[in-house]
């Protein structure tokens, strides 16, 4: 069984970052130092991936994605806010008001937040080393190498072109990549903001499908099953905890009824956060903690399956329970992914960035290249399978493409996002993409980073840009529903759809 090494430390810095008030209880607001600190370390981590991760310039990198407020544009253009580069480590150090926060660049697992007064983190880092050949020779999707022959005559290339060209339209909307895969051909693909085909991008909450992905995976090779308790030895020992019924199919569903506060609570709940005032869900991405440890900590606020909700406890939980599974196999969990999905699909290099314990962090900060998101949409559209081999369990894909039963509206399946164009879901509710089929569901990150898989139309659109665009282009959703109704339309020339207001950015 694993059990993490140094979690003490996670204790001692998550006391040191909450103040008591007398009384011994939490202040109901944390004070500004804590809050900025945990901030600055957001930033920190977000410039070394860019530089380190993606290898973007500095400059475009702080600008299209660390910077990405008015706000910390001003800070920084008047010295308040500031950025140390040691480029001989890697490291990267945010500062303002005398406070500081750091995160330093370990190979194959990324950019990772540290505590103070250290460089290294409380794991060892490990080379992630594909088996795969060079892909510029093999053919797509195994490869890199695209046919030389035509497109069917069933795709209409102007409207195709049209649709791209929609989409890169707006340069304030900060545009990173655009692909649409069909009939598992590669039929369209172009890249602005400095992106490039082989560029490790930002993908976000894109990660949480990922997770599902690595729990599909354990479930297809028999090492627990869909329904199954979750197995977290600290829920099933002592008898009679309630969290012994929450099942691996709640955590998919993000209905695992544990009390995490996050978007959409207001004062009084996130005064009862760990860090009064600091969402529980944003804790992965500021805090030196062990997520996993924290999140399986957590108790229940709902019955399992009762409520569905937006919070990383639940991804976070699936992942230690990966995590578990995969060290109690006596397998290395950091190289466990390239070698049993990642080489079997193509994808040579996917960087999944970990907390300073070395668990993978999957609902936030992981990178890969658009083509290797087509290929992750390729394998659910295929229903698990590829190359003759099932690599997720028979009825997974749909699975996570259901609409969970806890969620009101029904907008969310398991840790994908569905298309449901349900009665009670809102018109403009931006989980509802007006502009494709009923049956698509998708892996969805912070400010439009995208898997779209459309079983009806055998079609993958991939779209992915940077988070400044969207306060420097509030607008730019029109202009990617509208791209994303033109691709379908590209391929099926009856498809129509009706316009809806575009009402709120989804969760994060």
């Amino acid at each position: 069984m694993w059990i993490p090494k140094l979690f003490w430390v996670s204790l001692v810095l998550l006391a040191f970052l909450i103040v008591p008030t007398p009384g011994n209880q939490a202040s109901a607001q944390s004070p500004p130092d804590v809050l900025n600190k945990l901030g600055l370390a957001s930033l920190a981590k977000r410039y070394c991936s860019g530089l380190y991760v993606s290898e973007r310039g500095a400059k475009e990198a702080l600008r299209n994605s660390v910077l990405i407020s008015d706000s910390l544009n001003e800070q920084y253009d008047r010295d308040d806010l500031q950025f140390h580069i040691d480029e001989a480590r890697k490291i990267i150090v945010a500062k303002s008001d005398g406070i500081s926060s750091h995160a330093r660049h370990f190979g194959d697992q990324g950019c990772v937040i540290l505590p103070d007064g250290t460089d290294s983190p409380f794991f060892t880092p490990r080379d992630v080393i594909s088996t795969l050949p060079v892909g510029s020779n093999q053919p797509w999707p195994m490869g890199d190498k695209l046919p030389a022959d035509p497109l069917s005559s069933d795709v209409d290339q102007e409207m195709l072109k049209r649709a791209v060209d929609i989409f890169f339209s707006e340069p304030k909307d900060r545009r990173a990549a655009f692909l649409v895969v069909f009939g598992g051909r590669l039929i369209a693909e172009r890249y602005g903001s400095g992106a490039h085909q082989n560029m490790q991008l930002e993908s976000w909450s894109m990660g949480k499908s990922m997770t599902a992905t690595l729990a599909g995976r354990l479930i297809q090779m028999g090492h627990f099953g869909l329904w199954d308790p979750a197995p977290v030895p600290r829920w099933q020992n002592p008898m009679g905890d309630p969290r012994a019924k929450i099942r691996v199919a709640d955590l998919l569903r993000m209905s695992s009824g544990l009390k995490f506060t996050g978007g959409g609570d207001d004062e009084t709940m996130l005064a009862t956060s760990v860090i009064p005032g600091f969402a529980d869900h944003g804790l992965g991405y500021a805090a030196p903690i062990d997520i996993f440890q924290y999140s399986t900590s957590r108790p229940n606020e709902f019955d399992p399956n009762t409520v569905g909700r937006y919070r990383n406890s639940d991804p976070w939980v699936l992942g230690a329970i990966v995590r578990q599974t995969v060290e109690g196999l006596g397998e290395d969990y950091l190289t466990w992914p390239q070698r049993h999905l990642f080489d079997k699909i193509g994808i040579r290099r996917f960087v999944m960035e970990t907390d300073t314990y070395g668990n993978f962090i999957l609902t936030g900060y992981n990178f890969g290249t658009p083509r290797d998101w087509a290929r992750f949409g390729m394998l659910y559209l295929q229903d698990g399978i590829w190359n003759g081999e099932r690599l997720l369990p028979e009825g997974f894909a749909n699975f996570v493409s259901t609409p969970a039963p806890a969620w009101d509206p029904p907008v969310y399946g398991g840790l994908f996002w569905v298309n449901t164009h349900d009665p009670s879901v809102p018109a403009g509710h931006t989980s509802r993409i007006f502009t494709l089929p009923e049956d698509a569901y998708y892996a969805a990150g912070s400010h439009t980073q995208r898997v779209y898989i459309i079983p009806s139309r055998d079609l993958v659109i991939v779209t992915m840009s940077h988070r400044r665009g969207r306060t420097l282009s509030p607008d730019r959703a029109e202009r990617m529903f509208e791209a994303l109704g033109l691709t379908v339309k590209a391929i099926d020339p009856t498809w129509t759809w009706k316009t809806e207001p575009i009402l709120q950015p989804m969760p994060e």
